[in-house]
């Protein structure tokens, strides 16, 4: 099929090429034109694991193009997928004047029927918003719209795998033509009858899939539903190891416990410095915001944002007790993404604890396998280095930020004889309390002290 993505950003990319390489034609636009000539030179703007693989397989069997035209675009696909952001305003509130744009864009360049999908995070009631924009900037009468909703459930760091292996593709509708045009579009995913990069060419057994249709303002309010009550599992879980340590309990203990359970699960009971990226926090704060203009006071969420923010805090704690004086001090930080397995910085709590750090009077050291990049641009005045022990020479203190496998697997014992002090301040939990004791360090973590 020909379809259309406009916005070439985690979302709109990694949806892009999986769709292409499923064996769709695809063009791809952005107001970003730099990021269009990159990708036209055969760059690759953000780092996503399989994403580069996948993307040079699609252009080498020309079933992906670029374009900064949006109306070519536009006029090129048959179902188009708006990928574009909505950030939040100070209210928490999203801000939707990217879609509203991009609806005005369809309506202006359509030259036939198109099927408008949203794929951005949205909050409920934006699909009859983007229907009626796109019937009151229309040419003509001869042009008509059909708006879905399509959301994304995308984890940085393996949204490839994610996308071509979902758990469920919910699809939200006006009419069963638009739900039939969709699955067709997944088919390939959900018969699973292309070479899948993520495994060597082979799809793994196991169940397909499941296709969910249901209407627009549920599909909406899925995606809020499910990262909203991810993030809730993740302050729980902080609220636990804070609990832990008043008592003398072992957070990873009492989790792991928990997540055996079936109907509760493993999976984001992690205690740590919480959760950040793009999306966590924004859909939290979008999901509170919508719920309070409908009269539903969403207390349980405003408390797992309370909760999330006071994290730093409590590194802070932690950092202040071990060093007692942070000023002049020469502080390693391990990780500046938000989590691994990705290059994506925003909102992350690997900055605010940089940032933090600099404006106690530190010498900040650091880096990040994939993020370094974006972070100089924000923080020019860090040292940065791309070998971990670079980093930790003669610092006085290391802090975990971001769970990279390359600092699982530091050499503590080498890392040890180049630091000035052997304390590790573990923001991520990798580390056994008693092997880094063991090792002569200072330790110190979040709810197993």
């Amino acid at each position: 099929m020909r379809l259309s993505v406009i916005g070439c950003g985690y979302v709109g990319l990694v949806t892009g090429a999986c769709l292409a390489e499923a064996g769709h034609e695809v063009v791809c636009t952005d107001i970003d034109q730099e990021r269009i000539a990159k990708l036209n030179a055969g760059g690759v703007p953000i780092y996503e694991e399989h994403l580069e693989q996948i993307l040079a397989s699609a252009r080498k069997a020309s079933r992906i193009s670029y374009t900064a035209d949006a109306g070519e675009a536009i006029r090129a696909g048959d179902a188009i997928f708006i990928c574009v952001g909505t950030p939040p305003k100070d209210s928490g509130e999203a801000d939707l004047s990217a879609i509203d744009n991009v609806a005005r864009q369809i309506a202006a360049e359509a030259r036939s029927p198109k099927l408008v999908i949203e794929k951005s995070t949205v909050p409920a009631r934006t699909g009859l918003e983007l229907s009626r924009a796109l019937s009151a900037y229309s040419r003509g009468s001869d042009v008509k719209f059909r708006v879905a909703s399509n959301p994304e459930f995308l984890r940085e760091g393996t949204a490839v795998g994610d996308f071509f292996h979902p758990d469920r593709i919910v699809v939200g509708v006006e009419d069963p033509s638009s739900a039939t045009e969709l699955k067709e579009i997944y088919r390939p995913i959900l018969e699973k009858t292309f070479r899948c990069p993520v495994h060597n060419g082979t799809c793994p057994p196991g169940n397909k899939a499941e296709f969910l249709v249901t209407t627009i303002n549920s599909a909406e309010l899925i995606k809020h539903a499910s990262n909203s009550f991810l993030a809730l599992k993740i302050s729980y879980a902080n609220v636990i190891a804070d609990l832990c340590e008043k008592i003398g309990a072992n957070v990873d203990e009492v989790t792991h416990a928990m997540g055996l359970d079936t109907r509760i699960g493993g999976q984001f009971l992690k205690a740590g410095l919480g959760y950040g990226g793009f999306c966590f926090p924004k859909d939290v704060q979008a999901f509170v915001y919508l719920s309070s203009k409908v009269g539903v006071d969403f207390e349980i969420l405003k408390a797992t944002e309370r909760v999330n923010k006071q994290r730093i805090d409590r590194f802070f704690e932690k950092i202040h007790k071990a060093l007692w004086v942070v000023k002049g001090k020469r502080v390693a930080v391990l990780g500046l993404a938000f989590k691994a397995n990705t290059d994506d910085i925003r909102f992350s709590p690997a900055l605010e604890v940089v940032k933090r750090l600099l404006e106690e009077g530190a010498v900040v050291q650091a880096t990040d396998p994939e993020a370094m990049s974006r972070a100089k641009a924000l923080f020019p005045q860090v040292n940065y280095h791309k070998d971990p022990y670079d980093v930790l020479c003669e610092a006085d203190a290391a802090l975990v930020c971001t769970e990279w496998d390359v600092f699982r697997k530091l050499d503590w014992d080498r890392a040890g004889k180049v630091m000035a002090r052997k304390l590790v301040i573990d923001g991520r939990n990798l580390y056994s309390p008693q092997s880094m004791r063991d090792k002569g360090f200072e330790y110190f973590s979040f709810g197993r002290e």
